[in-house]
């Protein structure tokens, strides 16, 4: 039986695509589901485009109930997957998934991280600190924002003629290029449950 991923993501979803497409005809593994707490985001565009379902949220549903937890369960998810997804991870999602629950962050953590800390906000950051070299941290999650372990970083040089665009196109060609891949990785190690 293929692996099956739950992707979460509150935006246009980029990266979810990339991994939409990656496993789009993979022997192994497959996109089940993609989760939103925004009922607008252009990601929802993207998995109907891979006639992926997908389920939107709202805080209550996420932090009082235990209806997302069951629906992963039901659907037999392996692993979940952060793509562009700004809450926090309840505690009975993290109790559900340990060590299941994966997110990308577009600086070298523990530099950048943190509540608050994405986008644009990240790279501007790096940009004002005067940084040599920035790239993505590839993570698992915990109960705190970008604290999790750390599975994979990549890096890239920062030019001194590099500015806030630049810098995001090179961490995004990065994150396409590696997160898919990373992903595979994680599931060829982990046990069928």
């Amino acid at each position: 039986m293929k692996k099956r991923i739950a992707i979460f993501a509150s935006g246009s979803g980029s990266n979810a695509q990339k991994i939409m497409e990656y496993f789009k005809k993979h022997n192994d593994a497959e996109v089940a589901i993609l989760l939103t707490n925004n009922p607008e985001a252009y990601v929802l565009q993207r998995a109907d485009n891979f006639e992926i379902p997908s389920h939107i949220f709202d805080k209550h549903e996420f932090y009082e109930t235990d209806n997302i937890v069951n629906l992963l369960k039901n659907l037999q998810v392996n692993i979940i997957i952060l793509a562009g997804f700004l809450w926090l991870i309840p505690q009975n999602l993290l109790k559900a998934f340990p060590n299941k629950i994966i997110n990308i962050h577009p600086a070298l953590l523990p530099k950048f991280g943190g509540k608050g800390m994405y986008g644009d906000r990240i790279h501007q950051s790096v940009l004002d600190t005067g940084e040599e070299e920035s790239g993505i941290t590839i993570h698992f999650v915990n109960d705190q924002f970008d604290e999790g372990e750390v599975i994979y970083q990549s890096r890239f040089r920062i030019e001194k003629d590099d500015d806030l665009e630049m810098i995001k196109f090179k961490g995004q060609q990065l994150e396409h290029l590696h997160y898919p891949k990373v992903i595979e990785q994680l599931l060829k190690k982990m046990k069928d449950d």
